[in-house]
């Protein structure tokens, strides 16, 4: 028998732009947070634990509002991400303070996860049906295979908002529809219906069709050996870089390159939203209002 694929969930982004921590955010209409959507509905699904990648300062709050509202629900463990998580021989740099990003927050469950499992944001609304489409592929690819990766995607011009820049993975597909490579644009913002992405000064206009990641992928424990070899890569070539990220679309068009596993494009009809600047939050509480 399969084992229960493993939901990771990452919970420790510092929230700059939305003035605060959105993981402990009561968006829902009986105070849920959009991380308990997430735990639901994977439970729902069959996943068989849940592990939170969180900074250590945060571990009281989250042992006390979130831990709680999964016992004798699922298994919940938690794992921190801090700067001083390194491999060996290397030293942060004391002036670093902004963490090194989503594939250094995966990297952090090495040691808590053996099974198949998904990767997703604590603060993203991802729909019921996507769970079940990523649930169904752990279980019967992945299970019997650890090339077999895969992710769930949407429209870029679904997933912006209206008050800000936002940073996505957008996606390049071969002509089967499966997945070539992503590419972090960090700068991307809707204007008088023009959607456009600023980086190193140049402005390069999108299409709003263009597909998307919005961190919801679907590993094998194979996806650690990686991890870590880019890891000692990134830190190499970036230890005086404060602000440089190790982002996780990076590790992935890294592997498909080098034909060290596949990926598969989970189609679904899911919504994706969530909240980027505190002026998202109105709009995301009506809609949760309609689940």
């Amino acid at each position: 028998m399969n084992k229960k694929p493993v939901l990771l969930i990452l919970a420790a982004g510092m929230g700059s732009r939305y003035g605060g921590l959105k993981q402990l955010d009561a968006m829902g209409p009986n105070g849920e947070t959009m991380l308990d959507y997430s735990v639901k509905y994977a439970v729902e699904a069959g996943f068989g634990k849940v592990v939170l990648v969180i900074r250590k300062h945060m571990e009281q709050d989250v042992r006390r509002l979130i831990f709680p509202r999964y016992e004798n629900v699922i298994e919940v463990s938690s794992v921190f991400q801090e700067l001083d998580k390194l491999p060996q021989g290397f030293a942060v740099n004391p002036e670093r303070v902004k963490p090194y990003g989503t594939a250094h927050a995966i990297l952090m469950a090495k040691d808590f996860i053996n099974e198949p499992f998904t990767a997703i944001n604590a603060d993203d609304f991802y729909g019921r049906e996507s769970f079940f489409v990523m649930a169904d592929f752990l279980k019967n690819e992945t299970a019997n295979n650890d090339r077999a990766f895969s992710m769930v995607g949407y429209s870029l011009k679904d997933t912006l908002s209206e008050f800000g820049t936002v940073s996505r993975g957008v996606c390049t597909l071969n002509d089967a529809g499966s997945l070539v490579s992503v590419k972090e644009l960090r700068k991307i913002s809707k204007n008088h219906g023009k959607i456009t992405n600023i980086e190193n000064g140049i402005t390069t206009e999108l299409t709003g069709d263009e597909f998307v990641s919005m961190n919801f992928w679907g590993f094998s424990p194979l996806i650690f050996k990686y991890l870590e070899e880019l890891f000692i890569e990134f830190l190499n070539e970036n230890n005086d870089n404060l602000t440089a990220e190790y982002p996780i679309p990076d590790v992935v068009t890294y592997v498909l390159k080098n034909n060290l596993a596949d990926m598969k494009v989970l189609p679904t009809a899911s919504e994706w939203f969530g909240v980027t600047y505190p002026e998202d939050r109105p709009s995301v509480v009506e809609k949760l209002k309609q689940i």
